[in-house]
């Protein structure tokens, strides 16, 4: 199938779902999510214009005649199944062996979208050879602005089971520090490392900028080991002395002439607190234990490149089996700002909610929106393991996460910054809407909405952008109930019933909208992804929502229930 038979084939179920009426962002993002193909951005411009050529002309048709030609679909189509996994990635290199992998989280605050591509491809190449992971909390004192959040090793641990991902040991790397001092002094012993008190800008300026090797490069072994211990007893103050590894200082690429391996940090630690003032740095704390615990293969950003040299130096120099790495390209995700140390600054401000503010992107974010984690999952899947730099735009996430929630997401209307509706010449007591609970399974049967009339006249709610579209003049349809007739609309809105009829909107493209009886309403709040909070009212039906229940807003979109009591939450998830 070409383009134009997808998009039109999407939007006829589409417009099924609608009442005849496809949305063209919804058809774009069930494309982008089944073909991979057309998610280039190059290609985005050339899609939208197809769909909203397709989507019109679907429009204009009948309700009847988009279902008889739904039958002629393919049966997959028809039935709208899930997306199935990508293929298998590539086999990891010398995966003849037992495997042993890790996931290396530090601790500064849950996991968030962009750390879910580590996760998902660790525990995807460890299941696929029944192999071994490791949780390893890269928990070492770092620098001041990226700190250890305590709270955030349980967080972890929740998000890892979010994931569906199973560890199979658990260790901190704040108890593996003396094998660091262990393996420093062995270091110094053989002379590839040594102590030095050169204040840190007179040695990048005088010494690694101009490839020189400071007076400290060359001091005796003995006079290293009494730096050393001059370190680690607490003589020198942060910044006044260093251990570096000796790797060079005419080496071509500036980042790794002889490099800082121990410094010293004398800050609390929430686990061990004040026990350790010398702290290795990441490169030389993992070249030590990636061998001492057993690491096979490693996956990594190709940002780390530096990393990779200096642990395999190290390795050759204390004659250890190199490991094997592997890398794939960064990913950006379009329109986030994905920081954790970002985040905790808004939320020790009072901006952020907490770390299951939407706001975060954490995984926890992400279970209270209902974002599924087989969608997680099979989103970063389709990324699969690539030197590519990608653009990953969350539609494509949502597009993935509808088609698993869609289904059984029971439909509700709501109205967000509710207007007051006043109908005259409405034709008996009590006017009754039956929408269907779930439009593809309507054997699941109605919801019951009754608006009560008196005298001729009855109230409702619409919402804020509904009303400021309504023309004076114009016909609109309250959704299941009654067409209406815009007679006034400077303040207060006014309409004259005008018929029932849905084939009387039809036939003049009347827009259709939810609404509220004004006297029978739920009181609803929904956090959007951007922190907005929308107040508004739901139909009497919301009274039965329950926690962590999925639902959909017609015409608005699909959450998930965070709160009853005092007001329903809904935390928003997508379209």
């Amino acid at each position: 199938m070409d383009l134009r038979e997808i998009a039109r084939a999407y939007a006829l179920i589409n417009a099924r779902k609608y009442d005849g009426q496809a949305n063209i962002k919804a058809v774009m993002g069930l494309i982008f999510g089944n073909h991979p193909e057309y998610r280039d951005p190059d290609k985005t411009k050339m899609v939208g214009q197809v769909v909203k050529a397709v989507v019109n002309e679907i429009n204009r048709m009948s309700l009847e005649a988009i279902n008889a030609e739904i039958t002629r679909l393919p049966a997959e189509l028809q039935e709208r199944k899930k997306i199935e996994e990508k293929k298998d990635l590539d086999p990891l290199p010398n995966s003849d062996q037992p495997i042993v992998m890790r996931l290396a989280p530090f601790p500064s605050g849950p996991l968030h979208i962009g750390n879910a591509r580590m996760v998902i491809l660790n525990d995807y190449y460890v299941k696929r050879y029944k192999g071994k992971l490791l949780l390893v909390f890269d928990d070492t004192i770092g620098s001041e602005e990226k700190m250890i959040v305590p709270d955030a090793y349980d967080m972890i641990l929740e998000s890892l089971d979010y994931l569906g991902v199973n560890f199979h040991d658990k260790v901190y790397k704040s108890d593996r520090i003396d094998k660091t001092y262990e393996y420093c002094k062995k270091a110094i012993e053989q002379k590839i490392a040594y102590i030095c008190t050169c204040p840190a800008q007179e040695w990048r300026e005088i010494y690694k900028l101009k490839k020189r090797s400071c007076p400290h490069r060359d001091q005796p072994v003995e006079t290293n080991l009494e730096e050393w211990e001059k370190m680690l007893n607490g003589e020198y103050d942060e910044r006044q002395a260093v251990a570096r590894l000796k790797v060079g200082m005419d080496n071509s690429d500036p980042a790794v002439r002889d490099p800082v391996m121990m410094r010293i940090a004398k800050r609390p630690h929430p686990r061990v607190g004040s026990k350790y003032i010398v702290w290795p740095l990441l490169e030389f704390s993992w070249a030590i234990d990636d061998h001492l615990l057993g690491i096979t293969h490693i996956l990594r950003g190709k940002d780390l490149f530096k990393e990779d040299y200096i642990e395999k130096w190290v390795w050759e120099k204390f004659n250890w089996p190199l490991i094997e790495i592997e890398h794939y390209g960064l990913i950006q995700f379009k329109g986030l700002k994905l920081s954790k140390t970002y985040s905790r600054k808004m939320i020790e401000s009072g901006i952020y909610r907490g770390w299951d503010d939407p706001r975060t992107w954490s995984i926890q974010s992400l279970l209270k929106r209902g974002i599924k984690p087989e969608a997680i999952r099979e989103a970063i899947m389709s990324l699969g393991l690539s030197m590519v730099d990608i653009e990953y735009d969350p539609l494509n996430l949502y597009a993935i996460n509808k088609k698993i929630i869609d289904p059984s997401a029971l439909r509700f209307f709501f109205v967000p910054n509710p207007k007051p509706l006043s109908i005259q010449n409405l034709p008996s007591t009590e006017m009754v809407a039956h929408p269907l609970i779930h439009p593809e399974h309507p054997e699941q049967g109605k919801r019951t909405i009754i608006l009560p009339i008196s005298e001729g006249s009855a109230e409702v709610f619409i919402s804020d952008s509904d009303a400021k579209s309504l023309q004076v003049g114009s016909i609109t349809r309250l959704k299941d109930l009654c067409n209406v007739k815009i007679v006034e609309n400077n303040g207060s809105i006014k309409a004259v019933f005008s018929s029932k009829a849905m084939e009387d909107a039809r036939k003049i493209k009347a827009p259709i909208i939810q609404w509220v009886p004004q006297t029978d309403n739920v009181k609803i709040q929904v956090l959007m992804p951007d922190g907005t909070l929308l107040e508004g009212f739901g139909e009497p039906a919301c009274k039965n929502m329950n926690v962590n229940q999925i639902i959909q807003f017609e015409r608005f979109g699909l959450g998930k229930v965070n709160k009853l009591k005092p007001d329903i939450l809904i935390f928003y998830a997508h379209k």
